[in-house]
């Protein structure tokens, strides 16, 4: 079973959310939270899997507060669900070593989808969340941080740039298994190295930084 946390101060919310994530066979949702303090102090003392968290939160927001879980929880991956979709939004989760990011008025399934992708080490972006990103690559820092990722990534191995490149395409460990002929728990293994090695929260950063670095996976 997925573990989740659904934090939210607006209890028909997490009602709602609730009834949706317990729809499905696979997750369960262990404890809720009416701030991001609050999300915090739970998931320090309770075994979660995925903490749901929204931005609008009073005593702690919900992007400062998957700032305080990597530190308090670092096992536990955060999605941010919010109506605000702008893009500094977006990428705020993300730096912070977010899961994912999606809008309230998301499909179920898409939820659903979200909190599965988490629980199994990938990430998830709504559709506008995704665009928020690729608008960010084309914005005026970009060479800039072209630079810089190339930097960066200058100490992996070709392999290891092999495995990034296909991580910027947002592949699974075994849809990577398949293109590159390696066993899933090899994939694992390159990408928790290569995480390490870039410094790395998770595999979003890592992702964007393959896209930042200009990388592309082998098409042969």
């Amino acid at each position: 079973m997925i573990r989740v946390l659904v934090a939210d101060d607006e209890p028909l919310i997490r009602a709602g959310i609730r009834m949706i994530l317990t729809s499905a066979d696979d997750i369960q949702v262990v404890a809720e939270a009416r701030d991001g303090r609050e999300a915090v102090d739970i998931a320090r003392s309770t075994a979660l899997d995925v903490a749901l968290l929204d931005i609008q939160m009073p005593v702690l927001d919900g992007l400062t507060a998957l700032a305080e879980l990597g530190r308090a929880a670092p096992h536990v991956r955060a999605l941010i669900l919010t109506t605000f979709g702008e893009r500094d939004n977006v990428l705020r989760a993300l730096s912070h070593g977010g899961a994912g990011f999606l809008l309230k008025d998301s499909a179920p399934q898409e939820l659903i989808h979200a909190v599965r992708a988490a629980a199994t080490g990938n990430a998830y972006l709504s559709p506008a969340a995704a665009r928020h990103v690729v608008d960010s690559l084309a914005s005026p820092g970009a060479a800039a941080r072209g630079e810089q990722a190339r930097r960066r990534l200058a100490g992996l191995t070709a392999r290891e740039r092999e495995v990034l490149a296909l991580l910027g395409e947002g592949l699974s460990n075994a849809d990577m298994g398949v293109r590159l002929h390696m066993s899933e728990a090899t994939v694992k293994t390159y990408v928790s190295r290569i995480l390490t090695k870039l410094d790395c929260k998770n595999r979003v950063q890592a992702a964007l930084l393959s896209r930042d670095a200009g990388l592309e996976a082998d098409r042969g």
